[in-house]
Formats: C-alpha cells, structure tokens, sequence
C-alpha cells in the first residue's frame, strides 16, 4: 500500500490518479489533496477517499467547502491559500506527491514535498523548467525520487530502463502538432481562441492546448528532458507525429531507437511514476498496431512555431532565463485567452520579453532569484501589452 498526496485533484491530471486509486484500492491510498476552486468536485473527492488534510487556493471558499462535506466523518483537517498547499505536499506518511498545480504555482509545494523526504510524481513541467538549477540539488540532498508522470518524458524514462550509463546518445520528443498542424502559416493571423483550443486529438486544459497550438509545450520539454536526463540541447530533438501513438524516442550510441508506444492515456505515465520500478496489470485497452493504423512524422515548421526556438535558446541561456521565458508565457497566453492579444502576438511578447532580461541574467540562481524572475517576467509581459495597446 503506497500513501499519497495529490496536488491539483480537481484538474486533469489529479482526477486521473484518482481513477487509478479508484482501480487499485489495494495499492494506493489518498492521504492529502489540495485543488483550486472546484468546490463540487472537491467535496466528492473528500467523500470518497476521505483525505487526512485538504487545501483549497482561495480562503473565501473555506466556509463553501465546510459545508458541502458536513456529513463526513471523520473531517480532514481543511486549509487555504498556496501556504497550506505546501503543508499538504509535506503532509504526513505520505511517500509520494503528484505535482498536478498547472505553472510555476507548482514549484513551491514540489519543494516543500522534496524537503520532506517524499518522492515526486512530476506532472508539473515548470518545476524544472524554471526551477531545475535549485530543484536538482535538493532531489541529491533528500534522496527523494523524482520520477517523469508526463507522457512523453515517462516514455524516456521507461525506454531508459537498462540502458547503461553514457548509453544515451539522443532523445527525440514527439508532438502531436497541435490545433494548426495542417493549417498554412499565412492563415495563423486570423486564428481565434476557439481555434486554437480545438484540439485534433484530445481535450485538455486551455494553457497546455494553446501551448501545443504554438509547440511551446515541446519547447518546455526539451529543457526539462535537459534537467531530468542530463542530454544537452544540441542532442534533444523534436519531430511531428500527428498520431500520437509513439510517446518519445531514445537513440543509443549504436543508433539503435527505442521507443514507447500506447494509447494516449495519461493514467499510464502516471501509473508508473507511482508504481516503478514495479508494473501493475490493469485492464485499459491494449494498443492495436493494426487499428493504430499508419505512424507518420515530419519535421516542425520553424516558421509556424517560433516558440519552439525560442525555447532552447533559453534552454541554452540557463541560469533564469527559461523562469523568464516560462513566465512570459503563461502571461501572453492568459492574454491570448482573454482576447487582448492575437496568435501571432504571444511568441513576438514572449521573445521580446527574454531579449529585456538578457543583461540581468544569473547564471547560478537560487530559490528567491527564481521567483523574482518569474514575477519580473509577468509584469514585463504586461508591459509590452500596455505599449502594444
């Protein structure tokens, strides 16, 4: 029986843990949650799995959720605000957190987890993206696990398994291409929010499908396989497979590749974060080659995605820098979002933003460095959207 804590419940990635509770009561118990602002789901999750400790983002709806599990017995011990996010990730017996808070809002609690000696089920790319020069160390100094629960940098990780050291020669990061991977670049100006949360493949959240639509999110990946497997950039690279079957390469030294094939599940990826290096059966529909059908791939249109270059130039920069460009980010697609800025506008604010922060760069940053950065890059974003206006 492994214990557990689940950090963002109520998004996808947290309801998706929960379906593999759900599935193997045997193996798996929830000893703390913490969730936004979805109250009603919340409260369910309560009743059903009865937590020791819960935290909610905002204290005005502590009272909303006091009362939608007035019935339960025993009550957990209820909290609000990031503060009390961090308690839950520290929280007790629990021997592994799945980081599920969406952005850098994810890099405080996973630290708090780390410094408690619990191991990490990372679901949350920014907490190496912009904290991997302070988030490494402190993964040696507790010997804490951190495992990948991402599709694409769980497929590394298991493709890795026997492979010996310095076997790794490669890593190739598969996108699906997002919402414009058959659109011509010259339409991109016109583009709606509406059209870029129309995800060909799959539903998530806005922030992470608009960031497929512009391949920022490969970008982030390919510092953050930078971070968890030690390759450098120039050896990590991306290719378009629009259909999702293979969820990433390796290439080692003899130009053999392995790669990792399923069904696009995330309750895989997460599965093995939370079992490895053990493999539960479960009884999820297996992968038929013949009705996956074709495998293609190309290469990414670099005029269409510039974000992607973007990203490994902060990658290669160090230091704050991808905080920076992380920051920028989630800034200039919250106004995206919001309509304030058009689809061509986000990677024109996000490098502008980065050629700003050049010169104050920290090439060894701590902890405060790092959220300055980030709170000076989102503030600067604003700026640029002010003089845009």
């Amino acid at each position: 029986m492994k214990l557990i804590s689940i950090l963002g419940s109520t998004g996808s990635i947290g309801t998706q843990t929960l379906d593999i509770v759900r599935e193997h009561p045997d193996k798996f118990r929830v000893v703390g949650l913490a969730a936004g602002s979805n109250i009603t789901l919340l409260a369910q999750q309560i009743r059903e799995f009865s937590p020791e400790i819960v935290a909610i983002r905002s204290a005005d709806q502590l009272s909303d959720l006091k009362n939608a599990i007035a019935g339960v017995n025993p009550q957990p011990i209820l909290l609000a605000e990031m503060d009390d996010i961090c308690e839950v990730a520290r929280y007790g017996d629990a021997q592994s957190v799945v980081t599920g808070i969406v952005g850098c809002a994810g890099l405080l609690p996973t630290i708090s987890a780390i410094k408690a000696g619990k191991d990490i089920a990372l679901a949350n790319k920014e907490t190496l993206i912009a904290g991997g020069p302070v988030v490494l160390p402190l993964i040696e100094e507790y010997g804490v696990k951190l495992l990948p629960a991402d599709s694409e940098h769980s497929a590394i990780f298991q493709c890795l398994q026997g492979v010996p050291d310095k076997g790794l020669r490669r890593i190739i990061l598969t996108a699906s291409g997002g919402s414009f991977r058959d659109l011509p670049v010259e339409k991109l100006a016109s583009v709606t929010v509406a059209d870029a949360l129309k995800h060909p493949n799959w539903s998530m959240g806005q922030k992470i499908t608009i960031d497929s639509a512009t391949l920022m999110n490969k970008g982030l990946e390919v510092i953050e396989a930078h971070y968890l497997f030690g390759m450098d950039y120039d050896n990590i690279d991306i290719v378009i497979h629009p259909q999702s079957i293979i969820h990433s390469l390796i290439e080692l030294q003899d130009t053999s590749i392995l790669a990792q094939l399923g069904w696009a599940d995330m309750r895989l990826p997460l599965l093995y974060s939370l079992s490895y290096p053990d493999r539960i059966a479960t009884n999820w529909e297996q992968l038929d080659l013949v009705k996956a059908g074709d495998l293609t791939f190309r290469e990414p249109d670099h005029q269409k995605y510039p974000c992607m270059q973007l990203a490994y130039a902060a990658g290669r920069a160090g230091g704050c820098m991808p905080a920076v460009l992380n920051a920028a980010n989630e800034q200039a697609v919250a106004l995206f979002l919001e309509q304030k800025i058009g689809f061509l506008d986000i990677p024109i604010v996000i490098e502008s933003v980065c050629d700003r922060f050049e010169s104050q760069n920290n090439s060894q940053p701590n902890l405060e460095d790092i959220i300055e950065a980030d709170k000076w890059a989102r503030q600067a974003v604003l700026d640029k959207f002010s003089a845009l206006v």
